[in-house]
C-alpha cells in the first residue's frame, strides 16, 4: 500500500581511494590479500535458501601464481539448473510485487556495505581472482560496483516518474512490471562491477534472476553473495550456479518462462545464445528481451595537430592497464608518420618503466592474464609477429608461464592496415600501430571504419577543431564510446553510459535508464470518470 511519494538520495560517483604507502586503505586490503591467500573458500551453489554443494568440484587459482590454490566451487548438473528456475519463479511472486522503495533500500544498502565493511574484502577478491592491481580493483569491484547501485535506483524513479499526459475526464498511468518469468545473466571475469550489476539491474526493477558468473570470478562472485545477502535480497532473488556453460544455458533457454537475458561476453557465444533463442521462440511465453554487450577493436586515431606525449599515455593506459583486458582496451593505433616516432618513443620508454608481478606488490603496473588459454593464444599472435615480414615487435614480446600467466606488455609496428592483430580481438596487452602518410588523415578514417566487425569504443587526438569534427561524423558508427583527447577506456556510471553496436552488442548502456527499461514490461492503465450512456456521438445529429 502507497504511503508517500519517495525521494531516494542523490546519487554521487564513489571517490576513488589512492592506496598510497602508509594509508589506512592500503593497509587493510594488503592485510585482507594475505587473508585469502592463506586460507581456502568452498563456494556452493546459491538457489533459494540452499547452499549446495555438489561433490563435484573444482579448484580456483591465482592467475599471477596459478600452483596456489584458494579454494574450490561447486558444479551444477541440470537438476540443480532447474531447481534454480523453479526457485526464481517462485520467489518472483512477491518480489514482484515488493513496493519499489522496499527494493531500492536493499540495493542502496549493498553499495553502502560495499563502500564500508566490504571494501577492503569485495578489493582483494578480484586482486586474488582476477589478478588486477589495487587501483584496478578499487575503479571497478568498489567504486563503480557503487555507482551502478546508486545510480540505478535514481535511474529507476526516473523511469517511474515518466508518466503520461492525461486530458479532461481520465486518468492515464503507466507501471512498469516486472518482465513476466525469469531473468538469466551472465557475467564475464574481467568485472567484478559487472558481475554484479547484470544480476542486480534486473532484480532491482522487480524481477528474480538465476546468474552463472564466470568460472574464473567465482571467488570474487563470491564477496557479492555476501553483500547481497547482509543487504537483504531475499532467497530466491538471484540464483547463482556454476558448471558447464552450455548445460546450463540449454536448460535455462528451454524454458518456456525465459524472459530475457543480461550479458556480457565473447561475441561467438552470444550470436550463439541469440541463435538459440531464436529457434526456442514458439515455446516462449513472451519474447524475451536479448541484452548483450561483447568483443571489441579498440581505436586510437592521432591527427598530425595531436599531442605525441598525450597520445602515447592514452596509448599506454588504453592498451596496457589491466593487460588489456578490458572490451574497451586499446588495440589498434593509427599515427601519422610526423608524430610516430616521437610518439612510439614515449609509448617504449612507458613499457620499460612498467612493473610486472603480483597485484600483491602494489608497486607493479602489470600482473598476469586471466587464464593459460588466454596466455597461449597471446603467445601464438606475438610469436607469428616475430615471423612476419609485415610486422615487427618494437616494445615486449616476451612471455612467460612458469609461476603465472605473464605477458610482457607489447607493442606490434606494421606496414599493412590489415594486419591480422590490427583486426582480431585479443584480449591481452598486446597492441598494434599503423603509421598513416598526414596527408591522408581523411582516408585512414574510413580505414578505421572499415577494418573491424566491432563498433564499442575508440578515440581520437587532435588539436584541430576542424579534424575533431570530421572524425566525430567519419567515426559515428564504429563505437558506442567516442573519446576525444582521451583513452578509449575507463567509462564512470552516470557520466559515460556504456556499450556499443555491430558485433559489440544491443548497446543498451550500462550505466543509464536505458539499461533499466529493457527490464520491465509497462502498462498503461486508462480509467475513465464518468462513463457514457448512449453510444451515439455527436456528429450522428
Amino acid at each position: 500500500m502507497g504511503k508517500g511519494f519517495f525521494n531516494v538520495p542523490e546519487p554521487v560517483n564513489e571517490p576513488v581511494k589512492s592506496y598510497a604507502p602508509g594509508s589506512p586503505e592500503r593497509e587493510a586490503v594488503a592485510k585482507q590479500y594475505k587473508s585469502y591467500y592463506n586460507s581456502s573458500v568452498d563456494v556452493p551453489l546459491y538457489i533459494g535458501s540452499e547452499e549446495i554443494k555438489t561433490g563435484n568440484t573444482k579448484n580456483m587459482s591465482l592467475p599471477h601464481d596459478h600452483k596456489h590454490v584458494v579454494g574450490t566451487y561447486h558444479l551444477a548438473e541440470k537438476q540443480h539448473v532447474d531447481k534454480a528456475i523453479s526457485t526464481a519463479l517462485e520467489a518472483r511472486k512477491k518480489w514482484a510485487q515488493t513496493p519499489w522503495e522496499q527494493r531500492a533500500a536493499i540495493f542502496l544498502r549493498a553499495a553502502d556495505l560495499i563502500a564500508g565493511p566490504y571494501r577492503a574484502k569485495i578489493n582483494a577478491a578480484t586482486m586474488v581472482a582476477q589478478s588486477k592491481t589495487i587501483h584496478q580493483a578499487e575503479i571497478d569491484a568498489a567504486c563503480e560496483l557503487i555507482d551502478f547501485l546508486r545510480f540505478n535506483v535514481k535511474f529507476m524513479t526516473d523511469i517511474y516518474a515518466e508518466q503520461p499526459v492525461s486530458s479532461n475526464g481520465i486518468w492515464n498511468r503507466v507501471e512498469y512490471r516486472p518482465l513476466e518469468g525469469f531473468i538469466y545473466a551472465i557475467t564475464p571475469f574481467n568485472f567484478t562491477a559487472i558481475a554484479a550489476n547484470l544480476p542486480a539491474s534486473a532484480a532491482l526493477m522487480g524481477n528474480t534472476v538465476v546468474w552463472k558468473p564466470s568460472d574464473h570470478q567465482i571467488f570474487s562472485a563470491k564477496v557479492i553473495v555476501d553483500v547481497f545477502k547482509e543487504a537483504g535480497v531475499p532467497d530466491g532473488v538471484i540464483n547463482v550456479v556454476y558448471g558447464d556453460p552450455i548445460m546450463i544455458t540449454d536448460t535455462v533457454l528451454a524454458s518456456p518462462d525465459f524472459s530475457g537475458i543480461h550479458f556480457t561476453g565473447s561475441t561467438f557465444i552470444f550470436k550463439e545464445i541469440w541463435k538459440k533463442i531464436g529457434e526456442n521462440i514458439h515455446n516462449y511465453k513472451t519474447y524475451p528481451k536479448i541484452v548483450g554487450e561483447t568483443g571489441g577493436k579498440d581505436f586510437i586515431v592521432a591527427h598530425p595537430s595531436a599531442n605525441p606525449k598525450q597520445v602515447a599515455t592514452g596509448i599506454s593506459r588504453g592498451a596496457f592497464e589491466f593487460q588489456g583486458q578490458k572490451c574497451s582496451a586499446a588495440s589498434r593505433v593509427y599515427l601519422p608518420k610526423s608524430l610516430a616516432e616521437e610518439t612510439l618513443n614515449h609509448v617504449k620508454e612507458d613499457v620499460a618503466s612498467f612493473k610486472m608481478g603480483s597485484p600483491e606488490d602494489m608497486s607493479n603496473f602489470i600482473t598476469a592474464v586471466i587464464h593459460e588459454g588466454s596466455f597461449d593464444k597471446l603467445a601464438k599472435y606475438i610469436d607469428q609477429a616475430k615471423a612476419d615480414s609485415d610486422a615487427e615487435i618494437i616494445a615486449g614480446g616476451n612471455y612467460d608461464k612458469s609461476k603465472g600467466y605473464f605477458i610482457e606488455p607489447t607493442v606490434i609496428l606494421t606496414t599493412n592496415p590489415k594486419y591480422t592483430t590490427m583486426e582480431t580481438e585479443l584480449f591481452g596487452p598486446v597492441v598494434t600501430v599503423y603509421v598513416y602518410d598526414d596527408k591522408d588523415w581523411s582516408n585512414t578514417l574510413k580505414l578505421v571504419d572499415e577494418t573491424s566487425e566491432y563498433a564499442l569504443t575508440g578515440a581520437v587526438f587532435s588539436n584541430c577543431r576542424y579534424a575533431l569534427e570530421e572524425a566525430i561524423k567519419a567515426l559515428e558508427n564504429c563505437a558506442g564510446n567516442f573519446y576525444v583527447n582521451d583513452k578509449p577506456t575507463g567509462a564512470v556510471v552516470g557520466q559515460q553510459p556504456f556499450g556499443g553496436a555491430r558485433a559489440s552488442g544491443t548497446n543498451d548502456k550500462a550505466g543509464s535508464a536505458q539499461n533499466l527499461l529493457r527490464w520491465v514490461s509497462p502498462r498503461l492503465i486508462k480509467e475513465t470518470f464518468v462513463s457514457p450512456e448512449d453510444y451515439r456521438y455527436p456528429f450522428l445529429g
